[in-house]
């Protein structure tokens, strides 16, 4: 009986084992996944593309950090970078990225990654890792206080019960079905959700929850940082466009993009996203956010500029 129990244990073992394969995070066995050519040398073919058709941003930003973090000893982990967006991204072809291991100290240990295509960069990226380092030296601001994500509705969620009106316009019907196939490999549930059609203008700030979806457990802080980052491009943006609603967007991409991480965290737990536009001139706009975790603490902090041209619905004028 003892040898019958303990081989029905291991089968059962083996078979949360395949459960939790089945389980694991997309943003881990492909998005973020890269193949290693040579030494510092590797290679990122599995895309997620939005409706832009070109590259994600968040997904190239990501992808640097795994490479940067291949060629840094374990005892350091990531605490900023600073990216530059140069070129659209193709998601026909792979993306090479090349890191030089600019500088090795005995706490900190500086990388530069270039991801490139067709011969030339698509962003350039400059990663710092720390090995930490207790101090009597802490502060953070204070966490909004919102519902939980247990009490929110997820976007597509939010989106089928738009869906579910009567009186829907056969083209917003298009539009939201359309949101509806992207699959994006993140949840995100709004902590309050603007009214697609409602045409309000807004304070550009937002505030929801998210996380990677899937299975991606403790780990290490290098994937969890890496799988944040491409989190945190992720509509990130378009909180400079929340006080235009009579303005059609007619190109945006991102110029920039820097990330601080400050204190451990899970990318597949919920975490607060807050951001906010403080500027917005030039064609451009300026955006800031906050990752915090559950129980109040700051986890990571980033910033990003981007080009964002539009023109009126009214037609009566054209930036």
């Amino acid at each position: 009986m003892a040898e019958q129990v303990s081989s029905e244990t291991l089968e059962d073992r083996s078979d949360s084992a395949a459960v939790l394969q089945d389980l694991r995070s997309v943003l881990v066995t492909s998005v973020l996944n890269l193949e290693k050519l040579e030494i510092d040398l590797y290679r990122g073919t599995h895309h997620w593309v939005p409706r832009s058709r070109r590259l994600f941003g968040g997904q190239i930003i990501g992808q640097a950090l795994v490479a940067a973090a291949e060629s840094v000893s374990d005892n350091v982990f990531a605490h900023s970078l600073h990216c530059y967006f140069v070129r659209a991204g193709d998601p026909k072809v792979p993306v090479l990225y090349q890191v030089e291991r600019t500088r090795d100290g005995r706490s900190f240990s500086v990388r530069s990654v270039k991801a490139i295509q067709h011969g030339q960069p698509i962003l350039i990226c400059q990663a710092s890792f720390h090995s930490n380092q207790p101090s009597p030296l802490q502060h953070q601001f204070t966490m909004p206080s919102v519902p939980p994500p247990e009490d929110l509705l997820t976007v597509e969620e939010l989106i089928q019960r738009y869906l579910s009106k009567p009186d829907l316009a056969e083209k917003a019907k298009q539009g939201l079905n359309k949101l509806l196939a992207d699959e994006v490999p993140i949840e995100i549930k709004p902590v309050s959700p603007i009214d697609l059609y409602c045409g309000v203008a807004m304070e550009p700030k937002k505030l929801y929850w998210v996380r990677a979806r899937g299975h991606i457990g403790k780990g290490d802080m290098k994937l969890h940082c890496c799988v944040a980052a491409y989190v945190s491009d992720y509509s990130f943006l378009g909180t400079a466009l929340l006080p235009y609603p009579g303005q059609r967007t007619s190109f945006s991409a991102s110029l920039d993009h820097a990330m601080w991480f400050h204190n451990t965290f899970r990318a597949d737990e919920w975490m607060l996203y807050e951001t906010e536009s403080s500027w917005a001139g030039g064609s451009r706009g300026l955006v800031q956010g906050r990752l915090w975790r559950r129980d109040g603490v700051l986890a990571a902090s980033c910033a990003q500029e981007g080009v964002l041209r539009v023109n009126a619905v009214t037609n009566e004028s054209k930036l």
